[in-house]
């Protein structure tokens, strides 16, 4: 076995894969927490298992594994269950649920270690960063070995574990797509089409939670927190469509988890430092670098595009108001308006809406004055029919005074394109907010 491909395969291997199927089951499951509102679910477990890793040691007087495992798992599903009874019998919101919730825990977690268990160790770099790294194993120098039972014998539990909790993942949300589709979306039409909403929901937070924990181990909180989060929100921004969302999402996570390993070893050595990164930590930070790219740039929902779209619908209410002030004008008898009266009319913004409007070919200049083409005055025309069902509808739906509704109606005609407006009717019902 070429030496280099040797080197990889005992040292980084197996740190990449526990990073990546950990990042993959944490990153799917939150999904359905991000369309549930319950993103900091991943936060409040991966808090409260202190507790059940205290009572584990204190019950069994050992620190084995398995043990702490079983602790943890249960305090996590305790979790669970004392939220969601916070969330229904106390009437609050499930963030103020799920605050209180892993802040006791983890507070009782502490008192715990503090007057029961000061043998129990709990590293923090074990605890909060995770030591992935660590994850080595020891490999025969013939590549043909690789895969015998001796060798994968010395694979640490802790990859197994993981790769059970994936395969579980994937067949959990293969097998009820559908289920788990509507209860997240409509919770109440979905026990009207025969789904137990309820059930789905205890499924899911305990399979977050079994995820949560098999994770805590291998990987650390403070990436499964992230892993939890970063993808999820980072594939809603790019997708509206579930399929694409969980597979967005996975893309996302494998990218975090295994871009962010390699900056973790790497990086420093660009920057002349022999000093490496936490190989989770840098995980976490590649996740939310990926989330901020989405905010900035997603086609749809990013803050760059949302920009464009404001400046355009400002553009775009500037050059109608300019219309719908000259074809007032023409009912009144003028044919042209100087673009000096009509600077306090467009709030000094005359010579912006002129340039539009000559630009889309709906005005036409005469020396200091403009005058309405005939596209701009069909324009104006149903910009004016669009200001007077919005006018009717406020004063005769609404309640609206009539000296009231005017100004109203003119913020409201804009709602529409031009090219397709739809307000209400003054006898029809109330707008389409969609």
């Amino acid at each position: 076995m070429n030496a280099a491909l040797h080197r990889f395969i005992e040292l980084d291997l197996l740190p990449m894969l526990a990073g990546a199927m950990a990042a993959l089951t944490c990153g799917l499951l939150g999904n359905y927490l991000v369309l549930r509102r319950l993103s900091l679910m991943g936060d409040a477990i991966s808090h409260s298992v202190l507790p059940g890793l205290v009572i584990a040691f204190i019950v069994t007087g050992t620190r084995d594994p398995v043990v702490m495992l079983v602790g943890a798992g249960l305090s996590g599903v305790a979790t669970v269950v004392i939220v969601e009874l916070i969330r229904r019998f106390g009437r609050v919101d499930p963030g103020a649920a799920m605050g209180v919730t892993f802040s006791v825990l983890f507070a009782l977690g502490v008192f715990l270690i503090e007057q029961a268990a000061r043998q129990v160790d709990l590293d923090a770099d074990c605890v909060l960063h995770g030591q992935p790294e660590l994850l080595g194993w020891t490999v025969p120098a013939d590549f043909g070995e690789l895969l015998s039972p001796v060798t994968l014998g010395a694979v640490p539990r802790q990859i197994w574990i993981l790769f059970a909790m994936l395969l579980i993942t994937l067949a959990f949300i293969t097998a009820l797509f559908k289920e788990l589709r509507i209860a997240s979306f409509d919770p109440q039409l979905a026990t009207t089409q025969g789904v137990h909403a309820g059930l789905m929901h205890y499924l899911l937070m305990v399979l977050v939670a079994a995820a949560t924990v098999a994770s805590f181990e291998a990987v650390g909180s403070i990436l499964v927190i992230a892993m939890i989060i970063c993808p999820a929100v980072t594939a809603r921004l790019l997708t509206d469509r579930l399929g694409s969302q969980l597979l967005v999402s996975a893309i996302a996570a494998l990218i975090a988890a295994l871009g962010g390993y390699w900056l973790g070893a790497l990086g420093p050595s660009l920057v002349g430092s022999e000093i490496s990164l936490s190989a989770a930590g840098t995980m976490a930070v590649l996740a939310g670098v990926l989330f901020g790219v989405a905010l900035l740039a997603s086609p749809r929902h990013g803050v760059i595009t949302q920009i464009r779209r404001q400046k355009h619908l400002a553009s775009r209410v500037l050059v109608e108001d300019l219309l719908v002030t000259l074809r007032r004008a023409e009912r009144s008898g003028e044919s042209s308006v100087s673009v000096g009266r009509l600077r306090p009319i467009l709030r000094g913004e005359a010579t912006r809406a002129v340039e539009l409007g000559e630009r889309e070919r709906l005005i036409r200049r005469r020396g200091d004055s403009v005058e309405l083409s005939e596209d701009g005055r069909a324009r104006a025309d149903a910009v004016l029919h669009v200001h007077r069902q919005w006018q009717s509808y406020l004063i005769e739906e609404a309640g609206y005074l009539p000296d009231h509704a005017h100004e109203a109606a003119e913020r409201l005609e804009h709602v529409a394109d031009a090219s397709a407006m739809n307000p209400p009717e003054a006898s029809g019902s109330a707008p389409d907010r969609s």
